[in-house]
């Protein structure tokens, strides 16, 4: 049974006036996802891992140090995690039950962000900011290159891809222009707090 690669939550030019636009989405999720999920299923094509679920091929194949394997499991997942961590209608403070947990675990949504967006313009090269449940607190962390928080036992709540194909078209250099528009315009808390119900 072959990987797929999962539809985009919204069509390829819903977020052009929030900030991304079609040809970021043309590249990133037509090319660069797609190349990973393509990549995924060469490299695990007639092995056991063929039929696992992905979550199970990420975290196993980080376990037993197969790099070229977690690498495209892993960014095939974090993509997937990501679209649906950008939504037309987001961006702003949160509300519900994630926006409780960060006043309560993180100090209020203003700490949260100077902390998310310091953990996303201080991931060097290439990587991911997220938003995570670790034993029942929320965390902010960043991973380099594909890793991502299943590796380490932790729950995922929302991601920011900070490679440089993610915002370069459109941002061109400038991270911390792109960190402050997602947050600003995309962040889909909605998303978040599916996640946290869900932990």
């Amino acid at each position: 049974m072959a990987f797929t690669q999962d539809p985009l939550p919204y069509d390829f030019g819903a977020l052009e006036s929030h900030g991304m636009s079609a040809k970021t989405f043309e590249f990133h999720y037509g090319k660069h996802h797609k190349a990973y999920v393509d990549n995924l299923n060469k490299l695990v094509d007639g092995t056991e891992l063929a039929d696992k679920p992905l979550t199970e091929v990420i975290t196993s194949s980080f376990k037993d140090g197969k790099t070229g394997i977690f690498n495209n499991a892993a960014q095939a997942w974090n993509h997937t995690f990501f679209w649906n961590s950008l939504s037309p209608s987001g961006g702003g403070a949160p509300s519900g039950a994630i926006a409780a947990k960060i006043d309560s675990d993180l100090g209020g949504y203003d700490k949260f962000k100077e902390e998310f967006k310091n953990a996303a313009a201080t991931q060097f090269g290439s990587g991911w900011a997220w938003l995570v449940l670790e034993n029942g607190t929320l965390k902010v962390t960043k991973t380099p290159n594909a890793e991502n928080p299943l590796v380490h036992g932790q729950v995922p709540l929302l991601t920011l891809d900070v490679w440089e194909h993610a915002y370069y078209l459109d941002f061109q250099n400038k991270r911390p222009d792109f960190i402050q528009n997602y947050l600003d315009s995309l962040v889909n808390w909605n998303f978040a707090n599916q996640n946290l119900a869900a932990a």
